[in-house]
């Protein structure tokens, strides 16, 4: 099994053994007509796995039709997935095919499947069971040769049982199921992603890649990721954005990540109090470097070299900057 990174669509999504077996599976399935309900946390990366499924099979010449049920209101989904008549509702001037229709022999992806209210669940079970839509306000059924992909954020078995979802719709979705980890379950795919999404956003801007420092990385190796790979490139687009170094550096990136709090971070710094206090920069900013060179030193076990590596200063520099700031339960410590 290679270690290479795999990718779809110029999106680099890892080398870990979760997701190398997440891959080696989807080209099993791929040509497989059968549903698949991919189920993940948010910004795991639902609709990329469903669209490396349809990429990966013969329908791939056919549309890919993906859609938010999160985002659609209860009068609006029928509408949008099914189709409508003219003169069906107040504004429908003229017949409009439904997302079925509209991946007709190729794939639908119905993302957030777990957001879809009951009422329509009777109407989407009729639709998966007999590959036929009736538009609403319309009379006439319509074949649809699609494949359904669906997308959840929580676990259907469990809205099943609680009388949310429909069990005769869980089962004819839930006949290949797909669960990717979220990605403090696969850390070492973040130093892949960090390159990968820091550089595409640069090139956008039409710059040269940036590189980053290992204590970048390192920082976000140890951040729990609650938002996924979502959170992850929105954070490497920030950096993108602001850096104005050749190297991203700890400064560069989001405080929110920076001061996480876990057993290696120092805690955040406290907000001014009311909007009049005055602040004095001077002391904010020596605040943040002594905030970071305690972090340095606790995760470097009191090492200065290790620490002034991951601050990507010279040992020199760091106890000048040690006795600068006058911080001398800093100053013992190994070399």
């Amino acid at each position: 099994m290679s270690n290479a990174p795999f990718s779809v669509d110029s999106v680099v999504v890892g080398r870990s053994a979760r997701m190398r077996a997440v891959f080696d599976f989807v080209r099993v399935i791929a040509d497989s007509e059968s549903s698949v309900l991919v189920t993940g946390e948010t910004g795991t990366g639902k609709e990329l796995i469903a669209n490396l499924i349809h990429q990966s099979s013969s329908r791939r010449h056919k549309p890919f039709v993906p859609v938010s049920c999160a985002i659609l209101s209860e009068t609006l989904i029928e509408s949008e997935l099914f189709g409508h008549e003219r003169g069906a509702f107040t504004g429908a001037i003229k017949d409009r095919p439904g997302r079925f229709e509209l991946a007709s022999g190729g794939t639908i992806f119905l993302d957030d499947i777990d957001d879809v209210p009951l009422t329509m669940q009777v109407k989407l079970l009729r639709v998966i069971q007999h590959r036929v839509v009736e538009r609403l306000g319309g009379t006439r059924q319509i074949p649809v040769d699609v494949r359904v992909i669906t997308g959840a954020k929580r676990d259907l078995r469990a809205l099943t049982a609680e009388g949310k979802f429909r069990e005769d719709l869980f089962y004819r979705l839930n006949v290949i199921p797909v669960s990717l980890p979220p990605l403090r379950e696969r850390r070492e795919d973040i130093p892949i992603l960090v390159d990968h999404f820091v550089a595409q956003y640069c090139r956008r801007r039409d710059e040269e890649p940036k590189a980053v420092s290992q204590a970048v990385l390192q920082t976000f190796m140890r951040y729990p990721w609650p938002g996924n790979v979502r959170e992850l490139e929105n954070a490497c687009e920030r950096i993108a954005q602001t850096c104005t170094c050749d190297t991203v550096r700890l400064g560069c990136i989001p405080l929110s990540v920076l001061f996480h709090r876990n057993g290696d971070d120092p805690p955040p710094l406290a907000e001014p109090q009311g909007h009049q206090s005055a602040v004095s920069l001077d002391d904010r900013l020596n605040d943040v470097e002594a905030n970071l060179i305690t972090w340095a030193l606790k995760v470097s076990g009191g090492n200065k070299s290790k620490a002034a590596e991951l601050l990507c200063i010279k040992r020199s520099t760091l106890g000048d900057r040690i006795k600068k700031l006058d911080l001398p339960h800093l100053d013992a410590g190994e070399n």
